[in-house]
């Protein structure tokens, strides 16, 4: 009787479980987003000073909770020789944000040549489920010199059509002082648990 009440106790409290991909280029703000999150949905969690983040290389990982449910960001180096990794997460996310410099027009456009690159070159992985939700943020709104989200969003539109992206937004924020961030994660756990039926999530 005590197994078949605990069984029963870990079914009713298992959570779902989402995993985001976070991608743009190097110092585009991805590391800069991840631990303003942390700041917004997990105060307690070790945190980094803003001003002493570096370049990722490898990967850094956060799990928050969003109403019942967990999600589980992956924020990837963005450096030229880590790009073609990608892809090897393609298979097991439930959503991706791409984060670009707003002030930095060329390479707007360049982190949307080479996620083209990544997904039409690789061979390693079984693609990018388009029924997934990708969002692009516009990071570093604050600055004079930025391009307005309309202007990103003609560059975007392109992408969101070679990956036949189901359900994609852009949206403004300001990694520096977290402006938009907590916008930008409703936006995904909304559409995350909308999609759990073509993209199921895990459990734990």
């Amino acid at each position: 009787m005590f197994h078949l009440a605990q069984s029963l106790y870990t079914q009713w409290t298992l959570r779902e479980e989402y995993s985001v991909l976070i991608l743009g280029l190097d110092n585009a703000g991805k590391t800069t987003l991840l631990e303003q999150i942390k700041r917004h949905y997990n105060p307690t969690a070790k945190q980094i000073p803003l001003e002493r983040i570096t370049p990722t290389i490898g990967q850094n990982v956060h799990t928050i909770t969003v109403g019942s449910t967990l999600l589980k960001f992956w924020d990837l180096g963005g450096q030229t020789e880590l790009r073609e990794l990608w892809g090897e997460y393609f298979t097991y996310c439930h959503g991706v944000v791409f984060v670009v410099d707003s002030s930095d027009k060329d390479r707007i456009e360049e982190v949307s040549r080479e996620l083209i690159k990544v997904i039409d070159s690789s061979e390693s992985y079984d693609g990018l489920d388009t029924s997934i939700p990708i969002l692009m943020l516009a990071n570093k709104q604050d600055l004079k010199d930025k391009l307005e989200v309309e202007d990103i969003k003609e560059i975007f539109n392109k992408l969101a059509e070679k990956l036949n992206a189901r359900d994609s937004k852009v949206l403004p924020v300001i990694c520096k002082t977290g402006e938009g961030v907590s916008e930008a994660v409703e936006w995904l756990q909304l559409r995350l648990v909308r999609n759990k039926a073509n993209k199921p999530p895990r459990y734990k």
